[in-house]
Parts: structure tokens; sequence; C-alpha cells
């Protein structure tokens, strides 16, 4: 009997992690809907706008640590602006005009280099 018990909380277990998390949707003001959709483990993963079913403002991608990986821009559901892309120490910016690229610029974090002092 102990055995079941506890092969039964196992499986709860198993299942309740592979569930998946479903994105949430809010009703904001001008129709715009405030989409949020998440990882696995429940921190959240993406949140944008939708108006008239197609991305429309700004979006933020999040890992699954929560650090922020990208910023973007979308109007009328085509790439615009600045969009930024983190990648540990790396700032990526890619800037959009109707949909398409225009220009790439990267930027490398470099660590202060140690002097010895006597």
């Amino acid at each position: 009997m102990k055995k079941l018990l506890i092969i039964t909380v196992m499986m709860l277990g198993v299942i309740g992690m592979a569930q998946e998390v479903k994105p949430t949707f809010e009703k904001m003001e001008d129709g715009l809907v405030k989409a949020t959709y998440y990882h696995e483990n429940g921190a959240v993963a993406q949140v944008g706008t939708f108006l008239n079913n197609e991305r429309h403002g700004e979006w933020i991608s999040y890992s699954a640590e929560g650090q922020k990986t990208a910023k973007a821009e979308y109007k009328n559901n085509r790439k615009a602006g600045k969009w930024f892309f983190w990648n540990n120490d790396q700032l990526t910016e890619v800037d959009y005009r109707e949909n398409a690229i225009v220009a790439v610029n990267t930027w490398v974090s470099k660590e202060p280099v140690a002097t010895n002092r006597p």
C-alpha cells in the first residue's frame, strides 16, 4: 500500500510538470489585447500586444530564468524600428523599416583588465 501511494504521488508530480502553461490575454485600451506567454516552468516567456489579431506594439522575450533576451516592435504585424537581442555579454541591435532589416550593430561587453600595482 505504501509503495502504491509513493508511485501515485510521483506520477501526479510528473503529470503536473508536463502540463502546458497556457497564454493569457487581457483586453486593454484602444482595442489592444495584451498577451503573455509562459515557459514550461511557469516563468514569463513573452509579453506583447495585438491589434485586430495582429502583433502590434512592443514585445519582450525572457529566458526561462527570467532574463530579458529580446525587445521588439511591430506595426500591424510587421517588424519595425529597433529590435534588441541580449546574449550573455553581447547586445545586438537590428533596425527594421517596412519589415526589412536596414542595419545591424553588435556590442560586446568586455571585463575591465586588472592591473598589478606595487
